[in-house]
Parts: structure tokens; C-alpha cells; sequence
């Protein structure tokens, strides 16, 4: 009988080597399924506290207009503050080429920009990222009161103040 004594020698290296690629593979497909999610999440998080702050600006822009003051500090801070959201890529920028955009610095600055607006227009900031709103009301990271909620649990952006007895909407 021809016995191999070699190959007992390296038995151990052999198993070790191949439950490393075992383990590699399975780690590389449930690491992108999960990086892909992960993704999903904060992408949309990014955009739903871009779309505010754009929303507010467009608002505000629309208001400013409205009483002809289109050329004072907080026209300029809107005009600031929406050429940022612009810059802000689309698409991710990986996926295509290589790209020297610092996202999270551009992210900084829009959330500067905004607090700047916020201060020239009087206004609370607040920071709503999504589903993260505590239900006490509390003061955010920002220094603005975060929504409160209703009695049916659901959450509410503005306050609404029931009107007195007879003080109905009349159309």
C-alpha cells in the first residue's frame, strides 16, 4: 500500500485554506446584500433632509418674491443654499467615474448654508432625519423643536390648534 505521508502535513493548512474561501465567498455576497441596503437607507435619509432643506428654500424664496425683496440677505442666503442641493450628485459618482466631490463635506456645508438661513430669517432650525423624531417633543442637535404628535399616535409636522366654539372655517 502506497501511503502519501506529505500530504498529512499540510492536512490542516489544506482545511484551513479551504474554509477561508468558503468563508470568503459567503462573506462577499452577504457583505454586498447588506452594503447595497445599507446604502438604499442612507441615501434616501441624505435626500428626504435634502428635500426639506430645498423645499424651505423654494418657500421661502417664494414668499421673499412675493414682497419684492429679492435682493437682501436672505435672498442671497436662499440663492447659496440651492446652488449647494444643486451640486449635490444625482447618481452615485463611484458607479460611473471617478469623482474628487467630497460628499460629505458639500453635505456640512448645505446644513451650514441652512442654519445661516434659519437665522436670518428668524426661523428654528430643525433636523428630521427620517423616523428618528422623538415623541416628547424634545429640542434636536440643531437647537429646533422636533414634531410633536397627535393623539391617534400619528406624527405632525405643524401644530394645530383646535379653533374656539364657533370660530369654524367660513368659505
Amino acid at each position: 500500500m502506497d501511503f502519501d505521508l506529505e500530504s498529512l502535513v499540510n492536512v490542516e493548512q489544506s482545511f484551513y485554506d479551504e474554509g477561508y474561501k468558503d468563508g470568503f465567498a459567503h462573506g462577499r455576497i452577504h457583505g454586498l446584500i447588506e452594503g447595497r441596503a445599507l446604502g438604499r437607507e442612507k441615501g434616501f435619509e441624505m435626500w428626504e433632509e435634502l428635500g426639506f432643506y430645498e423645499g424651505f428654500a423654494l418657500m421661502w424664496k417664494s414668499i421673499l418674491e412675493a414682497q419684492g425683496r429679492r435682493e437682501d440677505r436672505a435672498a442671497n442666503n436662499i440663492r447659496h443654499l440651492l446652488d449647494l442641493i444643486f451640486q449635490f450628485p444625482r447618481m452615485n459618482p463611484s458607479a460611473s467615474e471617478p469623482s474628487e466631490l467630497d460628499i460629505p463635506k458639500l453635505f456640512r456645508q448645505i446644513r451650514s448654508r441652512y442654519k445661516v438661513l434659519c437665522a436670518t430669517l428668524g426661523a428654528k432650525p430643525t433636523l428630521r432625519a427620517g423616523g428618528s423624531s422623538s415623541p416628547t417633543g424634545d429640542v434636536d442637535d440643531l437647537g429646533g423643536t422636533q414634531e410633536s404628535h397627535s393623539a391617534d399616535g400619528k406624527n405632525q409636522v405643524w401644530q394645530i390648534d383646535k379653533p374656539a366654539r364657533g370660530e369654524g372655517l367660513s368659505f
